[in-house]
């Protein structure tokens, strides 16, 4: 039986559960960047009653994971999650932000006469974003995920200790979990904008895939962030600090 209270963290029952994950998602509870708090307070924000909260959150927990098994990634180590990471949400965002790019012009130049403004200012946010994320995967390729690697390697084989040219992991991790909150602060202007993705009555059928792509835009970060900002960072961080007591 799942043991958990209004003092519980959204961030530790998302990443334990991931049944939890559309409950939280139902409620308009951010389980990526606003994970760290406490079901009590996720709920107040939302207008949400926590007794009510808990007792969906309780009925998700007893439910099977629908759909493919999904891996407890919290009993895994620091690179394999890194892999998982690289393979599975780097490579969706890489095909996905040019395809929705050109879908975006598509709709723009289609519908712009009469919905212009709300798709300019969509375009807006949507570019700002596909540059944040391009350089955050470039960042997290070149130097945030080989540091983890490195630090999981000696924590295994030992060797020579791994050099931090950024002092520790924390300091890239924390640009990290900053460029995630822009990115957070992102999907949910592009969901104000689009009024929750609400098609207009004219809307043809580019322009469904449109929203389609970004709702699993939205999707695919969120548990991207989740992965990150809940597992990868606090198992990275606190990996590199057995290693420092280690060599003391």
């Amino acid at each position: 039986m799942a043991e958990f209270n209004e003092k519980t963290t959204v961030r530790d029952l998302a990443a334990k559960y991931s049944q939890v994950r559309p409950v939280f998602e139902r409620y308009g509870i951010d389980y990526c960047c606003g994970g760290l708090h406490d079901l009590e307070t996720a709920a107040a924000e939302k207008g949400v009653g926590v007794e009510m909260l808990i007792e969906a959150l309780g009925d998700a927990i007893k439910s099977p994971v629908s759909g493919q098994a999904q891996r407890d990634w919290s009993k895994s180590n620091v690179t394999d999650l890194a892999d998982h990471i690289e393979k599975r949400h780097h490579t969706f965002m890489k095909e996905q932000l040019p395809r929705l790019a050109g879908l975006m012009a598509t709709v723009l130049e289609a519908h712009g006469a009469r919905h212009g403004d709300m798709l300019k200012s969509l375009k807006g946010v949507f570019e700002s974003l596909r540059s944040e994320i391009e350089q955050h995967l470039m960042k997290e390729e070149q130097i945030l995920f080989p540091y983890i690697r490195r630090i999981d390697e000696y924590a295994i084989e030992g060797g020579d200790a791994p050099e931090a040219h950024c002092g520790t992991v924390q300091n890239p991790i924390r640009q990290m979990e900053y460029e995630h909150d822009n990115a957070g602060r992102a999907l949910a202007k592009m969901r104000e904008l689009t009024s929750n993705y609400t098609l207009p009555g004219d809307a043809c059928n580019t322009f469904r895939a449109l929203y389609d792509g970004l709702k699993a835009l939205e999707g695919d970060l969120h548990e991207h962030i989740h992965l990150e900002n809940n597992i990868l960072f606090p198992k990275a961080v606190e990996t590199e600090k057995k290693l420092t007591r280690k060599d003391e």
